[in-house]
């Protein structure tokens, strides 16, 4: 299973979009290398979870052609996460394709977005050549030998957000973007199913802050609290890869910062156009 962290930042990306703070001022002198996109993570090549506004972008940036993607894993309905108006170009005159329709899982939300973003332009040439299936946490499905389990994050009040553990060929990925700790419900329905991850990514948007039990993300101090209850469980061992992404421009996500993360806690920081293999 080869991962690409093709986008590494929160909803405003590093530096802010619109932010002329320290921090993204010391971040644009320093540089592309410092620079953090909405967060998309490509699995094979055609797995995406999430399909953020910085999709094209990374389609060129990284040489990927979004015509091969053939699943999309959405986390919710969040604009940095799930933008769905470039989809009314997959077909008609915008797209020569192969033939091979694209697959969008997501909860209700995202359905809605999905629904309310094409309404306006999408054409009747285009249209089936997507298929949007809802999906709910505690769910297990299977699409091109890949198995999916569905987790619900501690994310959001109005929408059932998710967490996906992936796995294929004895390989498996956890993902666990845009959550604060997971209730012991959701790892404990993890270790029933027998989970056993190479690798995990954590959301790590407030970096050295911690978020505690209510917030709806975490920090190093959570994500080491997170590592804990997996180990615990059998799920994670030593030989499991430890990610951290998503990182606010509020809590300095340069380079310099998070190797001395690196260093402290034994993890990964990911960074834009990162390739993990397992």
């Amino acid at each position: 299973m080869k991962i690409r962290f093709l986008g590494t930042g929160a909803a405003e990306g590093v530096p802010a979009v619109f932010c002329n703070c320290k921090i993204c001022g010391l971040v644009r002198k320093l540089g592309e290398a410092e620079f953090r996109t909405r967060a998309q993570v490509l699995i094979d090549g055609c797995l995406s979870v999430d399909f953020p506004p910085d999709a094209y972008a990374h389609s060129l940036k990284y040489g990927i052609n979004l015509g091969e993607v053939r699943y999309i894993l959405a986390t919710h309905s969040h604009m940095d996460h799930f933008y769905a108006h470039d989809f009314i170009l997959r077909g008609y005159k915008y797209a020569s394709l192969s033939g091979e329709r694209l697959e969008i899982y997501g909860n209700a939300e995202v359905g809605k977005v999905y629904s309310e973003c094409t309404a306006r332009e999408m054409k009747p040439e285009v249209a089936p050549n997507i298929n949007f299936t809802e999906i709910k946490p505690y769910q297990s499905f299977s699409f091109g030998g890949y198995n999916v389990l569905t987790l619900p994050a501690n994310h959001s009040k109005v929408e059932d957000a998710l967490l996906y553990y992936i796995e294929k060929d004895g390989k498996s990925y956890l993902h666990f973007y845009d959550t604060g700790r997971l209730r012991d419900g959701a790892v404990d329905h993890l270790a029933e199913r027998g989970a056993r991850a190479d690798a995990v990514c954590f959301d790590c948007t407030f970096i050295e802050q911690t978020g505690g039990f209510n917030a709806r993300h975490m920090g190093i101090e959570d994500v080491m609290y997170m590592k804990d209850k997996l180990s615990g469980l059998g799920i994670i061992d030593e030989r499991t890869k430890i990610i951290i992404s998503h990182f606010s421009h509020n809590s300095n996500p340069t380079r310099q910062h998070l190797n001395d993360i690196e260093t402290k806690y034994g993890v990964t920081a990911a960074y834009d156009g990162m390739v993990v293999e397992i």
